[in-house]
């Protein structure tokens, strides 16, 4: 009976040596993610596509629920605080219009010198604060492009500076400019208030920074702008979003502070641009903040790096949207056809292969739900691959839907955002350039 005891605790334990890998590899196992096809929303927006005869890659906004989050953001902003749009986050004239139509506001953030030309001749009642430092040399190629109008760029763009190098080159541009006949440049401050991208970063340089503005009257001193996009990130061990921001309005008020010592009578709040926040934190401040207005634009669309619980109540608005153009049984990948049948074994996601129009974006497949990407086959800006299982209900000619990561950069990937709004597409919003035209050369 020992032996036999010995033997029956060996097969056991050999047993167990090899079920141990086949549940661990039957745990890791991929399980079925389609759904069927697009749910009424997505179909009723392909529809619109369709006669709208938009069958190529296109950027949707839905209108409707644009305006759902600007109705948000009124709500949510504290009424002490003006609002600023983020230009670069609604990369478009016709759609900043809408915002500012529902907003009130007249104010605006620029991160594109081609932006800036645009925004000066298109909205001349605008004010323009740069976010972030340009070389001087792109200060000189704006003014070099400006076309004069209703638009004053003395008193309606603030130029942002960071660092006291940036100060003595923007002071002699501002010397030559005025020796021209120009006004003097308002110079905002950066101040870093915790994100660590630049900026001042103690009082004692930011005193030192004021001083020498107020001592050239070629240059004024604007105000300051601080961006604390990382405090909706910060874990609730290390203080969570409320902690982070609180230090980051703590900097931001001492330095407030020095701006009063510093400039004594001179010091007009009202004549002041105090700029903070974000998308992901707007809706921390109150009426207590040392700021006098938040910035505010990708929230407005939702992309998907904005699913931050600061943003919860608000809805993606955007879109891509690209015709399938082929369809394929299973899966097979170059030089790895024979292992075709294995991969769809293992993998019932690999069931069906789908190659869009157009590809490789910035963005995550949303509808029909289930479609993955291959790793193996990786990625085309051409014609991407997707694959899914035999429960995805799509064929030639349907469109595949992506939300955006971010709305900057890749909203003028596509030409015309085209508007979705009651079923139909009910207007177009021309993009802004990414560079002026080339202007032919002189004989």
């Amino acid at each position: 009976m020992p032996e036999l005891d010995i033997h029956w605790k060996r097969r056991t334990f050999l047993a167990a040596c090899v079920a141990a890998p086949i549940g661990l590899l039957a745990a890791k196992k991929p399980r079925d993610q389609g759904q069927g096809g697009h749910d009424d929303y997505f179909a009723g927006l392909q529809q619109a596509l369709r006669d709208a005869d938009l069958m190529r890659p296109t950027l949707v906004i839905d209108r409707a629920r644009l305006d759902a989050n600007i109705a948000l953001l009124k709500q949510h902003l504290p009424s002490d605080l003006a609002y600023r749009i983020v230009a670069k986050s609604l990369p478009s004239v016709e759609l900043i219009r809408r915002v500012r139509a529902a907003t009130g506001t007249n104010r605006l953030m620029v991160f594109h010198q081609p932006h800036l030309n645009v925004l000066s001749q298109a909205m001349p009642d605008a004010h323009l604060l740069l976010g972030k430092p340009m070389p001087v040399g792109v200060v000189d190629s704006f003014f070099a492009q400006y076309q004069p109008g209703a638009f004053d760029t003395a008193t309606q763009i603030e130029w942002l500076v960071d660092t006291p190098q940036r100060i003595a080159d923007y002071r002699e541009l501002a010397a030559a400019r005025v020796r021209d006949g120009a006004g003097p440049m308002a110079l905002n401050l950066e101040l870093d208030v915790g994100l660590h991208r630049g900026g001042f970063r103690n009082t004692r340089d930011v005193a030192e920074a004021i001083r020498s503005l107020q001592a050239d009257p070629n240059v004024r001193f604007a105000g300051f702008m601080g961006y604390e996009a990382h405090a909706s990130k910060i874990p609730d061990a290390l203080g969570g979003p409320a902690g982070a921001l609180a230090d980051a309005m703590a900097y931001y008020a001492d330095c407030v502070e020095v701006a009063k010592a510093v400039l004594g009578d001179a010091y007009r709040p009202a004549e002041l641009t105090l700029n903070a926040g974000g998308s992901s934190t707007y809706q921390l401040y109150d009426n207590a903040a040392p700021c006098n207005e938040l910035a505010m634009g990708s929230g407005l669309v939702k992309p998907s790096d904005f699913d931050t619980a600061t943003l919860s109540d608000h809805q993606a608005a955007a879109y891509i949207a690209t015709p399938v153009l082929k369809h394929l049984d299973g899966t097979r990948l170059p030089s790895l056809e024979r292992l075709s049948g294995l991969f769809q074994t293992w993998d019932p996601n690999t069931a069906q292969t789908f190659f869009l129009y157009g590809g490789y974006w910035l963005a995550d497949t949303v509808s029909p739900p289930g479609l993955q990407r291959n790793a193996i086959w990786g990625h085309s800006t051409n014609q991407d691959m997707l694959n899914g299982s035999a429960n995805v209900e799509l064929a030639v000619g349907d469109h595949v839907f992506l939300r955006p990561q971010q709305s900057e950069f890749v909203f003028l990937q596509f030409g015309d955002i085209a508007v979705y709004e009651q079923g139909r597409i009910v207007d177009t919003w021309p993009v802004f350039p990414q560079a002026p035209k080339a202007q032919p050369a002189q004989a």
